[in-house]
């Protein structure tokens, strides 16, 4: 199968190449192989490809990419749901070696969900690791009707997702997020009350205050200035110094259960994918797309489509 593989670790740009051969990978218990017609990057892939975020039981070399789209083509010993046909979504949590961005992928069953019709198969790629971020985050600041939120970093793929998510599942009274100046009419449209545009205002400096502060851009200080008494501050950006109170890191983990409770509201299109307009990068241009990830001026999310 044709593939993005890296055998060591390094700049994207230098470390990624495309293999044209590579062995098609062999199913363990548990798990489907998927013919992937879409994938998606995140920050998390640029990581691994540097060696920052290492996995107990990685080897090199290693496919990048946690999500991805497609097809089931085999499934393996244990597998009780999926069948072979199913159109399927999800992202490989614990991708030791080898991820998405290649033709085919062995994914346990238990990280994939059947891909709501409504979407195309780049929108669902585009989906399981920032949805699930972004519902867990705020499940676990205890988000609930009534209450109000700040997303600190809105126009982002995770946040995007917040915004809607806040409205549309947990009945968030008010959402305030904060983005660049061109990026202000897409946070109203996805349903802020108040967008903020960080470059000529400081959040922390207003005088509303919020139950919920949700951080994924790395300003944690700041954002304990915006939350009232007795509030929640989730971060989805590792820490190099302890947090202070009341903030606490958050770490995804990959389930079906997240994916399937939110696919009514991705088939009604209350909750939709928001894809940069650079997307959808072909394939052969996975090295680029990396390179616009790393600029960090991305909307939503960037996917990889199609997949030969």
């Amino acid at each position: 199968m044709k593939a993005w593989v890296y055998r060591e670790h390094g700049d994207v740009a230098d470390v990624l190449g495309l293999d044209p051969e590579l062995k098609v990978p062999e199913l363990q218990e548990g798990q489907v192989l998927v013919k992937v017609l879409a994938a998606a990057l995140n920050p998390i892939d640029t990581a691994r490809v540097k060696g920052v975020i290492k996995l107990p039981g990685f080897s090199l070399p290693a496919v990048p990419g946690y999500d991805l789209a497609g097809v089931v083509v085999k499934v393996g010993r244990e597998v009780k749901e999926l069948k072979v046909g199913d159109e399927v979504y999800g992202f490989m949590f614990h991708a030791k070696k080898d991820g998405t961005l290649a033709e085919y992928a062995a994914v346990e069953e238990s990280f994939l969900a059947l891909k709501p019709k409504k979407l195309r198969f780049g929108e669902a790629a585009s989906l399981p690791l920032v949805i699930q971020t972004a519902y867990g985050g705020l499940e676990r600041a205890g988000l609930s009707h009534g209450k109000s939120l700040l997303v600190l970093g809105g126009a982002g793929g995770v946040g995007t997702l917040i915004i809607q998510l806040a409205k549309e599942v947990f009945g968030a009274s008010r959402v305030a997020a904060t983005s660049s100046t061109g990026k202000l009419e897409l946070l109203k449209s996805l349903g802020a009350d108040l967008a903020i545009d960080y470059t000529k205002v400081n959040f922390e400096d207003l005088p509303e205050k919020f139950d919920v502060v949700y951080d994924t851009v790395g300003e944690i200080e700041r954002a304990a200035k915006a939350v009232k008494p007795g509030g929640s501050i989730v971060t989805i950006v590792k820490q190099n110094k302890t947090l202070p109170p009341p903030a606490f890191f958050f770490a995804v983990t990959s389930n079906r259960s997240t994916l399937e409770k939110l696919k009514p509201f991705l088939e009604s299109g209350k909750v939709k994918p928001v894809i940069d307009p650079k997307s959808p990068f072909p394939f052969s241009q996975a090295i680029e797309a990396f390179s616009y990830l790393q600029t960090r001026r991305a909307t939503g999310k960037l996917v990889i489509h199609p997949v030969p």
